[in-house]
C-alpha cells in the first residue's frame, strides 16, 4: 500500500460521532473513527448450514442479508480480528466458535472509505443462544444448507432483500483457502 507524502495530510471536512470526512487534493472519502476495521465471518454449522444474518440497514432503508459481521476495535482498541470476529458470531448469531482462521483482509470501497474488511472462517460451531445481536440490533439468524445457498440468496434478492455481495467472496470461502487450495472445514 503506497502511503502519501507527509505533506498531503487531509483536511478533515466533517468529524461525526463514528465518522470522519476528509479530502485529500480532488478526492473526498469517508473513515472511521471508532475502529481499526470490520470483519465478515464465514460460519458453517455442525450439519453444514451456512449463517448469514438478516438486518434493517439505515443508510440503504431496507432489511439486508448478511454474513455475520462488526467493526474490530470499537469495543477494545487492542482487539484482534479473531476476536471480534468470535464475538460478533456469539453476539449477532448464538454460535460460538471453536477457532477462527484468519483468510484476508482488504478495502471494502477504496474509492470511497479508508475502511479495511477482513475475512475470517470460523470453526467447530456451537450452538449457546439464539443470537439476534445486542440492545441496539433487531437480527434475524438464517442457517441455510450449503447446496441451497445460492439459489436462497438470489430469492431473498427478488424478495427484494439487499444482498451484500461480500457474500459471494464469503460463499468461496466456505470451500476455499485465500490461496485457492480447498479448504479443509
Amino acid at each position: 500500500m503506497q502511503t502519501p507524502p507527509a505533506s498531503d495530510t487531509p483536511e478533515v471536512l466533517h468529524e461525526g460521532r463514528f465518522l470522519r470526512l476528509c479530502k485529500r487534493g480532488r478526492w473526498e472519502y469517508a473513515e472511521r473513527t471508532n475502529a481499526s476495521s470490520a470483519v465478515i465471518v464465514v460460519a458453517l454449522t455442525p450439519d453444514d448450514r451456512i449463517v448469514f444474518v438478516e438486518q434493517f440497514r439505515e443508510p440503504i432503508q431496507c432489511r439486508s442479508i448478511e454474513m455475520p459481521a462488526g467493526l474490530v476495535g470499537d469495543i477494545d482498541s487492542e482487539e484482534s480480528i479473531e476476536l471480534a470476529a468470535e464475538r460478533e458470531l456469539l453476539e449477532e448469531t448464538g454460535w460460538q466458535a471453536g477457532r477462527v482462521q484468519f483468510l484476508t483482509m482488504g478495502p471494502s470501497s477504496s474509492g470511497m472509505s479508508t475502511e479495511l474488511i477482513a475475512f475470517v472462517r470460523a470453526y467447530g460451531l456451537t450452538r449457546v443462544h439464539a443470537g439476534g445481536g445486542d440492545a441496539t440490533e433487531n437480527i434475524t439468524v438464517h442457517e441455510v444448507p450449503r447446496a441451497e445457498s445460492a439459489a436462497w440468496l438470489d430469492a431473498k434478492r427478488r424478495e427484494g432483500y439487499s444482498i451484500d455481495p461480500k457474500l459471494y467472496a464469503g460463499l468461496y470461502f466456505v470451500d476455499h483457502d485465500a490461496d485457492g487450495s480447498r479448504a479443509s472445514i
